[in-house]
C-alpha cells in the first residue's frame, strides 16, 4: 500500500462531534464490538449528556455489552417505543474523534465490519471503571482512645509500626506487624487507628526529554534536527529514516521524541516484536531516565488496564507498543514512529487484516502530526513513496566512531557442501573456530524453529502431517513433541508408522535451530552456546537475560532465528553465519526476494558493530541470484532497481493493487461450492483481473478447507468498491467463512 489518501470510501450518515438532546429521551447510535458493520439505536436520557466517543453499557438480548456512541440514532425502521435504553455511561475518558475516524477508515480500507475494528479500540473493558482508591492507615493520638480500648501486645506492635514509618495499607500493615486483618478492623472501630482514602499514584513516570543523550555525529545531528523540526511544525508529514544497520537511527528519532515531550505532546513508537525489545527499553531509559509505557499481548491484566486508562487520561507521555497500540486513545499525540517499518509482522492476518504501518500513516494524517518510518531496509512501498515525493527522507550512511559495515561473502554449497549428515560447510566451520580462538563471538542464523521441519518414515516415505492443516509437523526435540506452527497442534512421535506400521522408522529431515545446536556441540564442545528463538525467548525477562549474557561474554555462539536479526548490539560479536540463505526464496510470494534481502541484511548487520571488524558468511545454493549478489556487493540500490523493474512489468504492488479472498468451510465439498458461487458473481471490468478459485497453498487450516481467489487491478481502480459491489449481495451458508485481505502479505 502506498500513501493511503484520506478520501471518502464509505458512505453513511454524517455524525456531529457533539450531540445535543431536547427530549427526555433521544436516540443514539452505538457501535458494539461485534463482527457487524451497523450500529444499534438506543434511547439516551438527557442526564447522561452523551457525546460522540462516550463508552456506554447497553443491553443486547439477555446480555449487557460495552459500546461506543457514534452520534444521533438514524435507524428510523425501529419505532421509538421499541428502543431499549442506554444503561449507563462509563466513567472513562471518551474515545477521541481521531480514534473513531481511524476505526471507520480501517474498516473501509480492509472491508472489515466496523464492530470488529472498534473491538481493537476498546479491548480492555476493565479500564472503563475508575481505579479503586487506596486505603492507608495512621495511628490516632493516644489521648483519643486511652481508657476506651485495651492495648494488647499485638495492638502495640501495630501502633509501633505506624509510629516508625509512613501510612500503610492493610496488606503491608498486617505483614509488618504480624497480625491479621480482623485485628486492624477492631483497632479502627476502637478509634486507635484511622483509615484514609488516597488516590492511586500515577502508574507511569514522565520521561525527561531535557536529559543529554549520546553525542551525535554530524550526519545524525542533521537527521535529528530535520525530524525535530517536523514535530515543532505540528503538521502532517511522513519521513523515511533510512540508515544502514548500526548508524544510530534510534538515537535520531529519540531526539524527535524529546521535541514532542518539550511541546507537551505524547509520542507513540511501534515495534514489530515488542515482547523481545529489552535492549530498546534499556536504551530509552538511558536517554530519558525512565522506561516508557509498554503495550503488547503479554501484559498482565492489571498493567493492561492501567496503561489503557493512563493513555486516555494523558499521563502516559511515551508508549512503545505492538501494532494494536495504534488504536489506543491518545488525546495529545504529537509523533508516531514505526521502527523496522519493513517488517511483515506489522500485517495482521487474522480477524481485521490491516497493516499497522499503513494505518499509522492514516492516523498521523487524521491527527495532523508527523510520522517517521524507520528502517535499514525500507519496504519497496516506502522507497517508491520517497521517489514520488509523497514522503520525505533523511539518510544515515555511516556507523559512528570506528565501526564499519561487515564484509559479506558467499559460500557456494555446490562447491563447498557440508559433510553428510551435517549443515555447516568447511569454510564456515573454519571461520567459527578462528572467531572462538580470538576470543570473539559468533552467530549462526537459521530461520527455522525446532529440531527438524519434516519427519518421515525411512521404510515407506510417509511424512507426518498435522491432522488439522496441510502442513508438516515440526519436531521440537527439547519439548519431546511434534508441533504444527499453523494451528498449535502437538503430539508425541508415534511408535509405529501409521502408513506401513514399521516400528522406530521415523527420521528427522532437514535442520532446525535445535539440530544445528547438536552439530555445534559436536564440533565445538568447549564453546558456550544458546538457542535464541520464539520458543526460548518467551517474554521480555528472558530476552533481557539473553542480551545480558551475550554482552557479558557468557555465550560464545548464538544460534538463532529471526528474533535475533534486528536491534541487538553485541560489541564482541564479529561473525555471522547464515546456514540457509535460500530459505526465504521458496514459494510464490511476490515479496520473497525483498523479504530475503531485508532479513539477511538485518542479520548481517549484527556483526562488527564496535571497534572489531565483522564478517558475514552466507551459505547458498544459488549465489548468482540478484539477492545474493546485492548482499555480497553491499549494493542495495541495485537490488531495489531490479525488484522495481520486475514489479512494474508484472503490475504488482506498489505499482498495482491486490486483494485476496479466502473461502473456508468444514468440508471440501462446501468450500468448493461456495468458491464457485463467489466466482460466478465476479464482475467483468476493464483493468480488473480475477484469478481462481483454486485450493489455497495451505489447503486445510485449523480443520477448515480453504479456497482462494486473487484480485489484481491497476492503481487507479478503487479495489474496495469493486469488492464491495461484488461480495455484498452474495449469501453463503452459515458454516462458510469469507475473508478479504486487501494488500495481502501472505499468500498461504
Amino acid at each position: 500500500m502506498s500513501a493511503p489518501s484520506i478520501r471518502p470510501i464509505r458512505t453513511g450518515p454524517i455524525v456531529t462531534d457533539l450531540l445535543s438532546f431536547h427530549d427526555p429521551f433521544d436516540r443514539v447510535s452505538v457501535l458494539l464490538p461485534l463482527p457487524l458493520d451497523a450500529a444499534y439505536d438506543y434511547k439516551a436520557d438527557t442526564a447522561l449528556a452523551l457525546e460522540r466517543g462516550d463508552v456506554v453499557e447497553v443491553p443486547l438480548g439477555q446480555r449487557r455489552m460495552i459500546g461506543v456512541v457514534l452520534g444521533p440514532g438514524g435507524d428510523e425502521s425501529v419505532p421509538e417505543e421499541r428502543l431499549r435504553a442506554v444503561i449507563r455511561r462509563l466513567d472513562t475518558p471518551r474515545l477521541p474523534k481521531t480514534v473513531i475516524d481511524l476505526v471507520d477508515w480501517t474498516a473501509a480500507w480492509t472491508l472489515a465490519p466496523r464492530g470488529a475494528v472498534v473491538r481493537m479500540a476498546i479491548s480492555t473493558p476493565s479500564a472503563f471503571e475508575p481505579p479503586v482508591p487506596s486505603v492507608v492507615h495512621t495511628a490516632r493520638p493516644e489521648a483519643d482512645w486511652i481508657g476506651q480500648a485495651r492495648l494488647t501486645p499485638a495492638r502495640r506492635r501495630v501502633l509501633s509500626v505506624l509510629a516508625d514509618g509512613p501510612a500503610l495499607d492493610q496488606k503491608d500493615l498486617t505483614r509488618e506487624a504480624g497480625v491479621g486483618p480482623s485485628l486492624i478492623k477492631g483497632m479502627i472501630e476502637s478509634g486507635m487507628i484511622e483509615p484514609h482514602t488516597v488516590a492511586p499514584a500515577p502508574p507511569f513516570a514522565v520521561p525527561d526529554g531535557t536529559r543529554d543523550g549520546p553525542v551525535l555525529t554530524g550526519e545524525q545531528r542533521v537527521a535529528a534536527a530535520a525530524l525535530a523540526g517536523r514535530v515543532t511544525a505540528d503538521a502532517f508529514s511522513v519521513t523515511a529514516v533510512d540508515g544502514i544497520t548500526g548508524s544510530g537511527k534510534t538515537e535520531v528519532y529519540f531526539e524527535a521524541i524529546a521535541a514532542a515531550l518539550a511541546a507537551g505532546k505524547q509520542a507513540l513508537v511501534l515495534l514489530p516484536e515488542i515482547a523481545l525489545s529489552a535492549e530498546w527499553l534499556e536504551r530509552f531509559e538511558d536517554r530519558f531516565g525512565v522506561e516508557p509505557a509498554v503495550w503488547h499481548s503479554d501484559l498482565k491484566p492489571r498493567v493492561r488496564r492501567e496503561t489503557w486508562r493512563a493513555v486516555a487520561e494523558g499521563t502516559v507521555r511515551v508508549l512503545v507498543g505492538a501494532r494494536s497500540a495504534l488504536f489506543l486513545p491518545f488525546t495529545e499525540l504529537g509523533l508516531i514512529v514505526v521502527d523496522e517499518e519493513h517488517e511483515s509482522a506489522y500485517k495482521q492476518e487474522d480477524g481485521v487484516a490491516y497493516h499497522a504501518r499503513d494505518m499509522a500513516v492514516v492516523r498521523a494524517r487524521l491527527e495532523g502530526i508527523p510520522i517517521a518510518l524507520v528502517s535499514a531496509t525500507p519496504s519497496l512501498e516506502t522507497v517508491e513513496n520517497v521517489r514520488q515525493g509523497r514522503y520525505g527522507a533523511v539518510h544515515l550512511t555511516a556507523r559512528p566512531g570506528s565501526a564499519t559495515l561487515p564484509e559479506v561473502a558467499l559460500i557456494d554449497l555446490r562447491r563447498h557442501g557440508p559433510e553428510r549428515g551435517t549443515f555447516l560447510s568447511p569454510p564456515l566451520v573454519a571461520a567459527i573456530q578462528r572467531t572462538l580462538d580470538e576470543g570473539e563471538q559468533a552467530m549462526l542464523f537459521l530461520n527455522r524453529r525446532g529440531y527438524a521441519p519434516l519427519t518421515l518414515c525411512r521404510s515407506c516415505g510417509h511424512r507426518l502431517e498435522c491432522p488439522n492443516c496441510t502442513a508438516w509437523l515440526v519436531e521440537h526435540r527439547l519439548l519431546g513433541r511434534l508441533v504444527c506452527h499453523h494451528c498449535g497442534f502437538s503430539g508425541r512421535l508415534p511408535k509405529r508408522c501409521p502408513s506401513c506400521e514399521a516400528e522406530d522408522s521415523f527420521v528427522a529431515s532437514g535442520p532446525g535451530v535445535e539440530r544445528l545446536a547438536e552439530e555445534v556441540l559436536t564440533r565445538f564442545p568447549d564453546a558456550r552456546f544458546q538457542l535464541a528463538s520464539s520458543d526460548t525467548l518467551t517474554g521480555p525477562d528472558k530476552a533481557a537475560e539473553f542480551v545480558r549474557a551475550v554482552r557479558a561474554r557468557e555465550i560464545d555462539i548464538v544460534i538463532g532465528t529471526q528474533v535475533v536479526a534486528k536491534g541487538h548490539n553485541f560489541p564482541w560479536l564479529t561473525l555471522v553465519g547464515v546456514v540457509d540463505a535460500d530459505l526465504g526464496l521458496a514459494g510464490g510470494d511476490l515479496r520473497a526476494s525483498e523479504r530475503t534481502y531485508q532479513l539477511l541484511h538485518q542479520v548481517a548487520g549484527r556483526a562488527g558493530r564496535a571497534e572489531r571488524p565483522g564478517r558475514v558468511l552466507l551459505q547458498t545454493h544459488a549465489p548468482e541470484t540478484p539477492v545474493m549478489q546485492a548482499l555480497a556487493a553491499g549494493d542495495r540500490d541495485a537490488f531495489l532497481d531490479s525488484e522495481i523493474q520486475q514489479r512494474k512489468a508484472a503490475g504488482m504492488p506498489p505499482y498495482g493493487r491486490l486483494a485476496g479472498i479466502v473461502i473456508s468451510a468444514p468440508d471440501a465439498e462446501r468450500a468448493d461450492a461456495a468458491a464457485r458461487t463467489v466466482a460466478r458473481a465476479a464482475p467483468r471490468l476493464n483493468g480488473v483481473d480475477i484469478l481462481g478459485p483454486a485450493p489455497a497453498p495451505i489447503t486445510m487450516l485449523r480443520g477448515r478447507h480453504r479456497r482462494r481467489l486473487l484480485v489484481k487491478t491497476g492503481r487507479q481502480v478503487n479495489i474496495q468498491q469493486v469488492l464491495r459491489d461484488w461480495l455484498s449481495p452474495i449469501k453463503l451458508e452459515t458454516s462458510v467463512r469469507l475473508q478479504v485481505d486487501v494488500d495481502p502479505y501472505s499468500f498461504m
